[in-house]
């Protein structure tokens, strides 16, 4: 699963981890995410999140 980078403030979303304080547990996809989902750190929505090319 890849992971995603918030293009704002540079949180980086690993599937892997999840986003507990956001309710997201480990293992779901960022697809998988509910669309009104924001970046824990900032609050950019998911549309300012891009692919992290590792």
């Amino acid at each position: 699963m890849e992971k995603e980078q918030c293009g704002i403030c540079g949180y980086v979303y690993d599937p892997a981890v999840g986003a507990p304080e956001g309710g997201i547990s480990p293992g779901t996809p960022f697809s998988e995410i509910p669309d009104d989902w924001v970046c824990p750190v900032c609050g950019a929505t998911k549309d300012a999140f891009i692919p992290l090319s590792e």
